[in-house]
C-alpha cells in the first residue's frame, strides 16, 4: 500500500466514525454503562452425569448500581477443557471465546428466572471451567460469575436408598454405599459423598465437605422450614475428584421437640366465685399458652380444666369441692404443631 492509499484509508475511518458519532440519535450525553451493568451472576451450579453436564444460574434483577434489572439481553459462556496430564493448578485458565446464549426478562411473574445449559461435549480426563457474564445491551456487561470447575471422567453411579429423619433443629440422614460406575461397572478408585441442599425454593448447594461415611446430620437448620436433599458420589481420581450421579431430592421438615419450662409460682385461691389459679408468666420466647389440671386428694390421675392464652396467668375453677381437697397443677406449651407441653408445676391446694 503506497502512502497516498495509506492516507485515504486513515481519512475513510474518521470519517465514519464521525458519521456514526453524529447519527447515532443521542442529543445528550450517552448513559454511563456503570448505570444499567447487570451485577455479576453468583450462583453458577452444574450437575454432570454419564451424558454430560448440566449448568444453571439465576438471571440478574439489579446493576451494579443497584437499579432494577427487567431483561437481560443475553449470556456469554466461557468454557476450558484441559487434559488432566497437562492440567497447571497455578496457571491461567485457557477460556475460549464465549457461547452466546439468549436472554430474557428477569422474573417470570413473582419468580426470578433460572438460566439452564446442557451439553454432553465432554471428554473422559479432561478438567473443565465454567463461567458467565450477563449483558443488559451490547454495550453492557457483567463481570465475571463464580468459575465452577470439574474433571469428568466415567462418573460413579447415584447414591440410592436415601432416607431421611427429621429432629429438632436437625436433619439426619443415611445411603447405600456406591458400588458401581454409571456405565454399570465395578468401582475401582476412592468414592466420597457430597450433600447437597436447597432451602427457600432455591437450587441445590454444597453442605460441608465431602465425607466417607453413608450418613450425615445437618445442625444448620431451623424449624419449621421445609428442605430437601440430595447425595452426590465423588469419585477420586489422582488428586482430582470426579463428580458422579446425584441421588433423588428428598424433603425434610425439622420440628420442635423440646417442651417450655414448667411455670412457676402456682398458688390457689379461694374466692366467692370459685379458686382462683395463679402463676408466673413464663418468658419462653415461642410461648402458646397455659394447660390447668386438677385432681382430687384421694385420686393420682388429673383432670384438665381449661387452656389458658400465653397473655393470661389466670384460671377461675368454678366447679364445686363436694368436701374433698383439690390439688392444681399449670403447664406451659409451645407454637410448634403440635405444641410441646411441658411438665407439671407443682402442685397448688386451697389452705382452709
Amino acid at each position: 500500500m503506497n502512502t497516498k492509499n495509506v492516507v485515504r484509508a486513515a481519512g475513510g475511518f474518521v470519517l465514519a466514525g464521525t458519521l456514526f458519532l453524529g447519527g447515532c440519535g443521542y442529543k445528550n450525553a450517552p448513559v454511563p454503562p456503570q448505570t444499567v451493568v447487570p451485577e455479576a451472576v453468583e450462583d453458577l451450579l452444574y450437575t454432570v452425569d454419564d451424558k454430560g453436564i448440566k449448568l444453571t444460574w439465576s438471571y440478574p434483577v439489579k446493576t451494579v448500581k443497584g437499579s432494577v434489572v427487567e431483561e437481560i439481553s443475553s449470556f456469554d459462556l466461557y468454557r476450558a477443557e484441559v487434559p488432566l496430564e497437562e492440567y497447571c493448578g497455578g496457571c491461567p485458565v485457557p477460556f475460549g471465546e464465549p457461547i452466546e446464549l439468549a436472554g430474557g426478562a428477569s422474573v417470570d411473574g413473582e419468580q426470578r428466572r433460572t438460566a439452564t445449559y446442557v451439553s454432553s461435549m465432554v471428554q473422559s480426563g479432561y478438567k473443565y471451567f465454567f463461567k458467565v457474564r450477563s449483558r443488559s445491551s451490547w454495550l453492557a456487561a457483567s463481570g465475571d460469575s463464580n468459575i465452577i470447575t470439574f474433571v469428568w471422567y466415567q462418573p460413579a453411579a447415584a447414591p440410592e436408598g436415601v432416607a431421611v429423619s427429621s429432629g429438632d433443629r436437625q436433619v439426619s440422614f443415611k445411603w447405600q454405599p456406591v458400588t458401581l460406575l454409571s456405565d454399570g461397572t465395578a468401582l475401582d478408585k476412592p468414592i466420597k459423598y457430597q450433600v447437597l441442599r436447597s432451602d427457600g425454593g432455591k437450587g441445590l448447594v454444597k453442605v460441608g465437605e465431602p465425607i466417607t461415611g453413608t450418613s450425615f446430620v445437618d445442625k444448620q437448620v431451623r424449624n419449621g422450614q421445609k428442605y430437601f436433599y440430595a447425595v452426590q458420589s465423588l469419585m477420586q481420581y489422582q488428586d482430582e475428584f470426579i463428580v458422579g450421579g446425584t441421588s433423588k431430592e428428598i424433603g425434610a421438615l425439622p420440628v420442635d421437640l423440646t417442651p417450655p419450662l414448667p411455670p412457676s409460682g402456682v398458688t390457689a385461691v379461694a374466692t366467692s366465685v370459685g379458686v382462683k389459679i395463679f402463676w408466673d408468666k413464663s418468658d419462653t420466647a415461642d410461648l402458646g399458652g397455659y394447660i390447668v389440671y386438677k385432681r382430687a386428694a384421694n385420686k393420682d390421675s388429673y383432670e384438665l380444666l381449661g387452656k389458658v392464652e400465653s397473655e393470661f396467668s389466670l384460671f377461675v375453677d368454678r366447679s364445686t369441692n363436694n368436701g374433698v381437697r383439690r390439688y392444681y397443677a399449670v403447664t406451659a406449651i409451645d407454637r410448634a404443631t403440635p405444641p410441646n407441653e411441658s411438665d407439671k408445676s407443682r402442685e397448688a391446694t386451697v389452705r382452709y
